[in-house]
């Protein structure tokens, strides 16, 4: 048995792609999107006849809902090649306002639902910024469920549990890139591989409080950039991952032991946290990393929204 198979068995294994036609031959059960992989398949010329039909069919209307319509094209796309959901972003402009988030995520599901699509295989994804995650709150609260993405921290994540959201995505690649800057020359690539990772250990904290309590909120590693960080998440509720590494994991038939187990997290020391706004803050402005990467990430994500705009107008 392949190594994309054996995680299969533990874990559920999501397509990270804005690539639909890539996703059928790896048979993931979820797929996430996210501005910049929309914008890298956008661009490609096979993707240009679905371009000009959305700009045609929707002309003259304001940009941002002509965008979201694209985006939503993309997903609806997406879901006739997967059975499980697809996570749609967004725009990540709006990640310090709450009321906008909760009007464009109310949009989004609209948009999918008079394209058929029903609200239960979508997951409406936003920054875990303050506001990003009291918007999830009150969509949550309406049945709309939310993937909290751009997550760094721990304080994120334990907001992001109190506010009920349906699903996190901590981001391991991330952390792993900001820690190898950060070490410069004394950086040991072999004793922070596998299981001593920081992005690993980030998430393996994450996964451990929310087993040990019985949170409902699902776990989702994302934005790998190699697969030894992927197998060290082995049990993981959910793992996204790239065509590229799925393609790596497919080729090896190496053993892959579960590494993530929802018993021994039960059985472990763990001390419930809390955080209202203040304590939230503090802690994340506490934490370089996330700080740092949160606010990357997210400059990151508008950028590629403006890029897509601007494909989209010429």
């Amino acid at each position: 048995m392949n190594q994309l198979d054996a995680l299969k068995q533990f874990t559920t294994v999501v397509a990270d792609t804005g690539d639909f036609r890539q996703i059928a031959q790896y048979q993931p059960r979820d797929a996430t999107t996210n501005p910049s992989l929309i914008l890298k398949a956008a661009q490609k010329p096979e993707y240009a006849p679905l371009l000009r039909e959305t700009m045609q069919r929707f002309r003259g209307r304001p940009l941002d809902e002509v965008m979201d319509r694209l985006i939503v094209r993309f997903g609806t796309e997406i879901l006739g090649l997967i059975p499980g959901r697809v996570s749609t972003e967004v725009d990540a402009r709006l990640s310090f306002d709450t009321e906008a988030t909760y009007t464009r995520a109310e949009r989004l599901i609209e948009l999918y639902q008079a394209e058929g699509v029903p609200v239960d295989r979508v997951l409406i994804k936003v920054a875990s910024t303050w506001e990003g995650i009291q918007a999830a709150k009150r969509l949550q609260k309406r049945g709309i469920n939310t993937n909290l993405t751009l997550l760094f921290s721990f304080c994120q994540a334990v907001a992001c549990a109190d506010a009920g959201v349906q699903l996190i995505s901590p981001f391991v690649g991330r952390i792993y890139d900001w820690y190898k800057k950060s070490a410069g020359a004394s950086w040991d690539e072999a004793a922070n591989a596998g299981a001593n990772d920081p992005g690993v250990k980030s998430v393996r904290q994450i996964y451990q409080y929310y087993k040990h309590f019985g949170i409902a909120t699902e776990v989702m590693g994302a934005s790998f950039r190699n697969t030894g960080q992927i197998l060290a998440l082995a049990g993981c509720d959910l793992l996204t991952i790239s065509p590229e590494l799925m393609g790596e994991l497919r080729q090896s038939e190496a053993p892959v032991p579960r590494a993530l187990d929802p018993q021994q997290a039960k059985a472990a020391e763990v001390r419930r946290v809390q955080y209202d706004e203040i304590g939230f803050r503090w802690a994340l402005n506490e934490d370089a990393m996330a700080t740092e990467k949160l606010a990357e990430g997210i400059r990151a994500f508008a950028a590629d929204a403006v890029k897509l705009e601007k494909l989209l107008q010429a």
